[in-house]
This record gives structure tokens, C-alpha cells and sequence, in this order.
């Protein structure tokens, strides 16, 4: 097709078509990875701020070298605090960082879907709980949807997050939205 000659609006559909089934193939690949049993492969004393800190390095870089087809063209930056406590753990760094990158991407995302452009918070820090203390992780996204999207496949940006929420929950924490925020609780070593 791309070598015969085709009128412009003709040519826009095709390629409207071909990005359409590339998202879903992306789509379906997710899913699919959602039925697979997790393997962790846990290590103590993982760090999460590190994890975090690699994460956010990691798709900053990719929205620096302009790869639409990993960011989804995303403007802005992800900028990462942490309090100085230790933020340590039995986890899988693997699956948690992969984790923490599917959430911020999806944070991007709800981020810019609400018309602020800008840079991505997210936050760090530990609190005391009754069998020792948790992280705490929170994307601040402003506006948030009306339902939970770490627990819904409703689209790509859902897909992504459930998978993330697997991961956590895997590691005997949670995922879920509080009010313009979407925050991941993991338990800590003390």
C-alpha cells in the first residue's frame, strides 16, 4: 500500500487504522500477561526510593528521546521526593519496578488527559502500621476518575494499572485510588 499512490484522507485512515491495532495488540499482550502466574523473586532489602528513582529516570529518558510508541507522546517530567527514612523491603526489584513504570506512565497520562501540563509528583515516605511500617507511594494525578482504575480493565491505561496492582498485591500490599492520588502500600522491614 505504501507503494502505490493514495489519496491523503485515504492514507490518514489507513494509518488511524494501523495505530488503532497496534494499541489493541498492546492491549491483548497485557491481558494475556495478566493470566500468567508471577514468579517472584524476592530480595531482601530492597530499596524502594531507588527502585522509584530508576523508574522515573528511565521514562523520563524515553520522553526525552521523543518515542511516542513507549510514552504515548507524553510532555512533562517525573519528579520523585522521599523522606529520609529508610524505605527497604522483601521484594522483587524486577516486578516492582515495572510496576512503578507501568503507574507513573498511567499517572502521566491522567495527568495530561485533565488539560494540566506539567510535571508528575510522586512521593515517598513510610508510616507506622500495627505489624511494623509500609511505604508509601502516591502519583499525584489532580482530577481522578469516578471508579478505581487499578481495578478495572475499562481501557489501556486500566490494564496497565491492574497489572501493577497484581504486582503489589503479590507482595502483600495494596493499589488503589485515594482521592487525587493513586497510592501503593508495601510492607517494610523494620
Amino acid at each position: 500500500m505504501e507503494k502505490s499512490q493514495r489519496p491523503e484522507d485515504e492514507m490518514a485512515t489507513i494509518n488511524k487504522l494501523i495505530a488503532g491495532l497496534d494499541r489493541t495488540a498492546r492491549d491483548v499482550s497485557m491481558i494475556v500477561e495478566y493470566g500468567r502466574p508471577l514468579e517472584l523473586k524476592k530480595q531482601a532489602g530492597t530499596n524502594l526510593e531507588r527502585i522509584m528513582q530508576e523508574a522515573a529516570a528511565a521514562l523520563n529518558a524515553e520522553n526525552l528521546s521523543n518515542r511516542p510508541q513507549v510514552t504515548g507522546g507524553l510532555n512533562g517530567s517525573i519528579v520523585v521526593t522521599a523522606e529520609p527514612a529508610p524505605l527497604a523491603g522483601d521484594f522483587d526489584p524486577t516486578l516492582i519496578a515495572e510496576a512503578f513504570k507501568r503507574i507513573s506512565l498511567s499517572a502521566m497520562k491522567l495527568l495530561t488527559g485533565d488539560g494540566t501540563a506539567g510535571s508528575l509528583e510522586v512521593h515517598l515516605r513510610s508510616e507506622p502500621v500495627q505489624t511494623g511500617r509500609e511505604g508509601v507511594i502516591e502519583w499525584r494525578v489532580g482530577d481522578s476518575p469516578a471508579h478505581d482504575p487499578f481495578h478495572s480493565f475499562a481501557g489501556s491505561n486500566e490494564i496497565r494499572l491492574s497489572l501493577a496492582a497484581r504486582v503489589v498485591e503479590a507482595h502483600g500490599g495494596t493499589a488503589k485510588l485515594e482521592r487525587d492520588r493513586l497510592c501503593v502500600r508495601l510492607p517494610l522491614t523494620n
